[in-house]
């Protein structure tokens, strides 16, 4: 009788367990969904629909509450396309499409904007060809690491954006302070879009890569 009764428990205890193992694997799945949604990998992608409104982008611009920080095109060191010049510039190629973007900025309109460049070669030849002028920093991280959005909220006058001529790492910097720490790498001639609210919070909005501003200005 008492083997009976220990077979009899052993045959319950078995779908017991497996039903508490799906039972885990389902609150750890929910989990992970929730994570994901909370802590985005990435911005938000403005040449998107009509995401240049939607997000505030636009209006934002239009009002001068925007910081940009705009990657350099495409670095001679690390392409095997020809060259403008000196080996730590840019390509040919990253040349032309750096006066494409500067050509959207020109649409958005730069009346009310001041441009700021990292001294590098690459970001001073991005910032002529994006926009014929750029107040040059004296040294490429005096707008670089952890204390990134106080200073460029301190440097930004009211009611005119400030567009910074940077690198990578930099957008990686303020991106991960402002809470997108896992965020895509910036692409060459990629524009991180950063709403400057009260007090002069920041709020990124999102981005917008070289080749979708076409698409970008197709849903205005």
């Amino acid at each position: 009788m008492i083997q009976a009764k220990l077979l009899a428990d052993r045959r319950l205890a078995k779908p017991l367990k497996q039903l508490w193992l799906r039972f885990i694997a389902l609150i750890a799945l929910c989990l992970a969904v929730m994570g994901a949604m909370l802590w985005p990998a990435s911005p938000q992608n403005l040449g998107i629909d009509n995401r240049l409104v939607t997000s505030g982008a636009l209006e934002a611009w239009r009002n001068g509450n925007l910081i940009v920080l705009v990657r350099h095109a495409e670095r001679c060191d690390r392409s095997s396309n020809p060259c403008l010049g000196p080996p730590d510039g840019l390509t040919r190629s990253g040349g032309m499409a750096a006066t494409a973007v500067g050509a959207a900025f020109q649409t958005l309109g730069m009346s009310h904007s001041d441009v700021l460049s990292s001294p590098a070669t690459r970001t001073l030849q991005t910032s002529q060809f994006m926009f014929d002028h750029a107040r040059v920093l004296p040294d490429r991280l005096t707008l670089c690491g952890p204390a990134l959005a106080h200073d460029l909220a301190a440097r930004k006058a009211a009611g005119r954006n400030l567009l910074l001529v940077t690198h990578s790492e930099c957008i990686a910097d303020l991106e991960r302070v402002l809470g997108y720490p896992h965020a895509d790498g910036a692409e060459y001639g990629s524009s991180l879009f950063v709403q400057v609210g009260s007090h002069g919070k920041l709020k990124v909005l999102g981005v917008l890569n070289s080749q979708d501003w076409a698409s970008a200005f197709g849903h205005l």
